[in-house]
C-alpha cells in the first residue's frame, strides 16, 4: 500500500491544522501555569509540557482499541425524564472541565486581588515538578478529544502521528510568544483565563452529551481577542494626561 497518496496528504494537512487549533487551549493553559515559575524555568517548563502532550497523544494513538472502550456506557441515570449513560470518556471530560474552570477562576482571583506578600510568596514557592504534574494531567484531558478527532479524520496511523508531531512543533514555536504577550498585558491574561473557563464549561457539557460546536467557541475566542488587541493598540496611541 502506498504511503504518500493525495488522500493521505490532504488528511495530513487538514488534521495538522485542526490539531493546531485544538491545541490553542493547551498552549494558553501551559502559558498561564508556567507564568508562576521563575523566568529562567518558564521556557523549559513550556517545552517539557508540550513534549509531554505530544508523547501522551501518540501513546493514545497506539491504544486505539482501548480508546474505543472509553465510549462504552458504564451505567445509566434518569434525571428529569432524561437518561444519561456516562462512559469513562464522559467522566474524565467532566472532571477535567471542572478542574480547568476551578483553576482558571482561582488564577483570576489572584489576578484581580491587590498584590500582597502572601501572593508573592505563593508564586515564589511554585515548584517546577508540581507545575509539570498539573500540565501532564490536563494534557491527558485535552488529548482524549484530540486523538478521537484524529482517528475520525484519518485512517492511517502514520498520518495521525505525523500531524500531531507537526502541530506540537508549531505550538512550541509560538508558545513563548503567547506567554510573553499574556504576561505583558494583564487584560489579555484575564481574557485567556476566561477562555479556559469557557473551554472547561464546554468539556462539562460534552460529558453530559450536550453538544457544543467547537467552532462557536473558537469564534468567540477569536472575536474577543481581536477586540482586545484593538483596545491595546488604541491605548498605546492615546497620550497620557495626568489629572
Amino acid at each position: 500500500m502506498e504511503l504518500l497518496t493525495i488522500d493521505s496528504l490532504l488528511a495530513f494537512v487538514a488534521l495538522s491544522a485542526l490539531e493546531i487549533i485544538l491545541g490553542i487551549d493547551n498552549v494558553i493553559y501551559i502559558a498561564i501555569l508556567c507564568g508562576r515559575l521563575p523566568k529562567e524555568q518558564q521556557q523549559y517548563a513550556r517545552n517539557v509540557g508540550l513534549w509531554l502532550a505530544m508523547a501522551i497523544r501518540i501513546g493514545l494513538l497506539f491504544c486505539i482499541s482501548w480508546l474505543a472502550s472509553l465510549t462504552t456506557p458504564l451505567f445509566s441515570l434518569s434525571l428529569a425524564g432524561k437518561s444519561w449513560d456516562p462512559s469513562t470518556r464522559d467522566l474524565v471530560l467532566g472532571a477535567g472541565g471542572l478542574v480547568l474552570m476551578a483553576k482558571a477562576v482561582l488564577e483570576m482571583h489572584h489576578q484581580v486581588e491587590p498584590p500582597s506578600a502572601a501572593v508573592g510568596l505563593t508564586k515564589k514557592k511554585a515548584l517546577l515538578s508540581m507545575i509539570l504534574v498539573q500540565i501532564c494531567l490536563m494534557d491527558i484531558i485535552f488529548s482524549i478529544d484530540s486523538v478521537l478527532t484524529a482517528i475520525g479524520m484519518a485512517q492511517q496511523l502514520f498520518v495521525m502521528v505525523a500531524a500531531i508531531i507537526v502541530a506540537v512543533l508549531v505550538m512550541m514555536v509560538f508558545a513563548g510568544a503567547v506567554s510573553r504577550i499574556i504576561d505583558r498585558h494583564p487584560t489579555l491574561k484575564t481574557l485567556a483565563l476566561s477562555f479556559l473557563v469557557l473551554i472547561g464549561a464546554g468539556l462539562v457539557l460534552e460529558s453530559i452529551h450536550v453538544h457544543v460546536p467547537k467552532g462557536a467557541i473558537y469564534f468567540a475566542m477569536g472575536f474577543s481577542l481581536a477586540v482586545e488587541l484593538v483596545n491595546i493598540k488604541m491605548r498605546g496611541k492615546t497620550p497620557y494626561h495626568p489629572s
